[in-house]
């Protein structure tokens, strides 16, 4: 199909729009490998690439793929590729290493029924945790989920632009249902679209830090090719990416992966409030599995139960404050997860005094989890608990 013209409605899957927005962020390489369900986003890429001057290849297996789009992401391409559940976990090294070196790129994840091969044409929600802490070792994790097609454009153009941003792998979290659904949407224009661009250098040649130290952890960057002397490697290294075992060089680089968080948490936080002013049960979820928690507050509301939703925009870093907030306000959280709860343990975290009053409703055959399936959790939650007019009723 032709790319969408801005401002007019077009038919599209989550993946296309993912795709889509690649191109509207400036992505100029992708390499991967073909697997359900996130398999159109390459069929989409290999076509449209060539057109904007970009490149696509099609590599022998998920490992290399993303080591190509770490190459390219060096010398000055704005990179990325896309995957599912097995894929994403051999990616699992070069993300470290990605992240070690700070280098900037995004990997979509069309999230499926797993462990292993497992169910490659059914839905889940069970990379959440991969997302977080699939590669060994302390660094910062920027994970985004969609739950609608032109989020899926929208969230794309966002991924990229915190990756260009912090030097950072950051991770597109779909799912199946995201991923293969049709909805009608109007893409933005591009003069309406931010697009952020990697900071580049402002010191002759001879001063470059590759990996300068920073407050808020971020550090400008050169490309391969321009003229400034760094080294790339895994190793803990020094600000010109030699290896070291200096112990204030490893503490200072350490620092900076955990200033990347804890200096931008604003910027990090992005989260969706439904009927929360006045909520007193809050259904707190993400992707696909929001759009039934959204339907079921409805539900909820004509029946005189005060219910609200909480939807993460971006699961990694997690949202605590909003978290804590609606903590605060209601009596009782519904988490509702495609797997055995991921997000739920660290909504508890934050409840640790009063535990019981975040639920979970958790499905693991790989099947939708529907609105009406929310609303008799609630209403079995109800049953429950005898002092039910102090926390659903109006």
């Amino acid at each position: 199909m032709a790319v969408p013209k801005p401002g007019e409605p077009v038919l599209l899957s989550g993946n296309e729009a993912m795709a889509y927005g690649a191109l509207a962020a400036g992505a100029r390489f992708y390499a991967g490998y073909p697997i359900t369900p996130s398999t159109e986003i390459a069929e989409v890429m290999a076509t449209e690439l060539p057109r904007v001057g970009g490149k696509f290849i099609q590599m022998e297996d998920e490992i290399a793929s993303l080591g190509a789009v770490i190459g390219a992401s060096l010398c000055g391409l704005k990179s990325y590729t896309a995957t599912s559940g097995p894929g994403f976990s051999l990616m699992q090294e070069h993300i470290g290493y990605a992240a070690m070196a700070e280098v900037p790129c995004v990997i979509i994840d069309v999230m499926r029924g797993g462990p292993s091969t497992g169910l490659p044409t059914k839905t889940s929600q069970s990379d959440v945790m991969q997302a977080k802490y699939g590669s060994h070792g302390d660094y910062p994790s920027i994970a985004l989920t969609p739950s609608s097609v032109l989020e899926c454009f929208t969230l794309t153009v966002r991924a990229f632009n915190l990756s260009e941003k912090y030097r950072a792998p950051v991770i597109l979290l779909s799912d199946e249902i995201v991923g293969h659904m049709r909805e009608k949407v109007v893409l933005p224009d591009p003069s309406q679209l931010e697009v952020i661009n990697r900071a580049k250098p402002t010191v002759p040649p001879e001063w470059y830090e590759h990996y300068q130290d920073s407050v808020t952890g971020m550090s400008p960057m050169a490309n391969f090719g321009e003229g400034y002397r760094f080294h790339v490697t895994g190793l803990t290294h020094d600000v010109y990416g030699f290896p070291t075992e200096r112990r204030e060089e490893i503490a200072a680089l350490m620092e900076k992966f955990k200033n990347k968080e804890i200096h931008n948490t604003r910027d990090l936080t992005m989260v969706e409030e439904y009927f929360l002013a006045d909520a007193k049960v809050c259904i707190f979820a993400y992707g696909s599995v929001a759009r039934s928690a959204k339907q079921a507050v409805k539900i909820l509301r004509r029946n005189g139960v005060r219910a609200g939703m909480l939807r993460p925009q971006i699961v990694w870093p997690f949202p605590k404050l909003p978290v804590e907030n609606m903590l605060e306000k209601v009596s009782h959280v519904l988490v509702p997860e495609m797997n055995v709860g991921q997000l739920r343990k660290e909504v508890e975290r934050l409840s640790c005094t009063d535990r019981a009053k975040v639920q979970g409703l958790n499905v693991l055959d790989s099947s939708f989890i529907t609105a009406e399936q929310i609303v008799d959790r609630v209403r079995e939650i109800r049953a429950r608990h005898r002092h039910v007019g102090e926390y659903v009723n109006g």
